[in-house]
């Protein structure tokens, strides 16, 4: 029997996870007696949802330096979502998958993917202690607005061996950990916005049902072992990092806060083939399934532009690296 208020909240609601008598002490931000689980191991106990349909990211355009710029960004509405069962118990982790475009020349989809999770979420309370492991992944896409330009050397990649990171399998994968702490890949999400930081008015929403923070620092990309792939992979970086802000700056810390909308019910079939609807949905002309976010700007609401004049050099230098290597 449900017992929230709200006629909009969905019944079925349980709560008393963890149970009484167990080893974590209720509620609790310390996880650790919880086992870190596969993402997409046991998303058959999914029953409840949290989405996010405000997701603001917030992270520096220019890390160490004397006047690092914070940049604010919302992400497409229901680009995360949190589930657990009806006692509260978390399972799984919806995270973003975002497109960019270089140039109008080359497209890229960046994801980051949770590879591990454990945690629990109180509707009454509105709380939340969620655990996570997570790897950003980048890797190109074939799309009808592709420029000429790398359409006539597409095959060259497609078909070479090693793999250039042309799908997700062989995509480009950059570390992430608790911030400060590059021994430590398990970071938390908890209830609430960040205090690290002030947000603008325009990257906050009274209206949400909860709220909850994460902050990851961002690592290295991962070699591959082959030089060919991991030298071309670091141009990627590059260019990645010139037309977001450095984003995904090796050392920046990447921070967002989670706007909740109320609890849903959750459909198993639409969870295990969400990253992949979402793929193919972006895909022309990153255009987001459920609408599209915001484009990246200041404390002062100035838009965030990136060096047209570098893009164009680091994109020139993309198609430049394949046709002296492969042809």
């Amino acid at each position: 029997m449900s017992n929230n208020q709200d006629s909009c909240i969905p019944d079925g609601w349980i709560g008393g996870f963890p149970p009484s008598g167990s080893a974590m002490l209720y509620p609790t931000r310390d996880l650790s007696s919880l086992p870190m689980l596969g993402n997409m191991d046991n998303i058959n106990f999914l029953q409840r949802q949290l989405g996010v349909k405000w997701p603001e990211f917030s992270w520096e355009t220019r890390k160490g330096e004397p006047n690092p710029e914070r940049c604010y960004q919302q992400f497409a509405p229901y680009i995360s979502r949190i589930g657990y069962t009806d006692e509260g118990r978390v399972y799984s982790v919806i995270c973003p998958q975002q497109g960019t475009w270089l140039k109008n020349e080359i497209c890229l989809n960046v994801e980051i993917t949770v590879t591990g999770q454990r945690g629990w979420v109180n509707e009454t309370t509105k709380e939340l202690a969620v655990d996570m492991t997570v790897e950003g992944k980048i890797w190109f896409t074939p799309n009808q607005h592709q420029g000429d330009k790398l359409k006539a050397i597409w095959p060259l990649m497609q078909y070479s061996l090693p793999r250039f990171p042309l799908n997700k399998e062989n995509a480009i994968r950059v570390e992430t950990y608790l911030p400060g702490n590059p021994d430590q890949p398990v970071f938390p999400v908890s209830t609430g916005t960040s205090t690290e930081f002030e947000s603008p008015d325009f990257a906050q929403h009274s209206q949400a049902f909860s709220t909850g923070n994460i902050a990851v620092e961002i690592g290295n990309y991962k070699l591959t072992n082959d030089k060919l792939v991991d030298d071309f992979n670091g141009i990627i970086m590059k260019a990645f990092n010139l037309a977001s802000g450095n984003m995904l700056q090796q050392g920046n810390v990447l921070a967002w806060n989670l706007w909740f909308t109320d609890p849903a019910l959750v459909s198993i079939a639409e969870w295990k083939n969400h990253a992949e609807f979402w793929r193919n949905s972006i895909d022309v002309h990153h255009c987001s399934p459920t609408g599209d976010g915001t484009s990246p700007r200041y404390f002062d609401g100035t838009y965030f532009n990136a060096d047209e004049n570098a893009i164009d050099e680091v994109v020139q230098e993309i198609i430049s690296y394949i046709k002296s290597h492969l042809l």
